[in-house]
């Protein structure tokens, strides 16, 4: 049989109902989109899959993915657009016009009180290598990857002051209970 998950208290059998339910994406708010698509193209390598411009309601949604070799994203703008809801783990940035005009504009992070929102996490094929990589690109340490009790494991922020964990897998697969 399948692994079906762990069991904990509140944890109910899968209902059929839910068969093909995939998490998409998870939304960040943005201030400023060329600060903020520069950090997740030249820092984690995503590309924009696709952008949707809403006029009336005054934002943009920036959908970002980080693509594997065999990957095939249509051309086509309408298929792209379908494509792109029916993937998994998309960054989606989503940036309110003007927010960039004002000097004193932030988002909460999520770390600072009151928390809430944590971090999103990538996972890398060589976590040293993702930190010089990170150093090279003068980016922001929360954590480094031999700092605090949790060894292994690098926090740093993204150009808005959001949290992401970086990870190797494998480096993982000993930690907790």
């Amino acid at each position: 049989m399948a692994f079906s998950g762990e069991h904990h208290p509140g944890v109910a059998p899968t209902p059929e109902e839910t068969q093909g339910f995939r998490l998409n994406h998870t939304m960040l708010r943005i201030k400023d989109p060329e600060r903020a698509l520069a950090f997740y193209s030249q820092v984690f390598g995503m590309q924009v899959m696709r952008r949707l411009d809403f006029e009336e309601m005054q934002f943009s949604l920036y959908f970002l993915a980080n693509l594997e070799d065999g990957d095939t994203v249509p051309e086509d703008v309408s298929a792209r657009t379908a494509w792109t809801f029916s993937q998994k783990g998309l960054l989606e940035l989503t940036h309110n016009w003007g927010t960039e005009d004002q000097p004193d504009f932030a988002y909460h992070d999520g770390n600072a009180e009151p928390q809430g929102f944590g971090h999103i996490c990538f996972c890398v094929p060589n976590l040293e290598a993702a930190q010089a990589w990170f150093d090279e690109h003068d980016v922001t340490f929360v954590k480094r990857a031999d700092q605090g009790k949790m060894q292994d494991v690098i926090f740093v922020k993204d150009a808005d002051g959001y949290w992401i964990e970086v990870i190797q897998a494998d480096r993982m697969a000993n930690k907790g209970d």
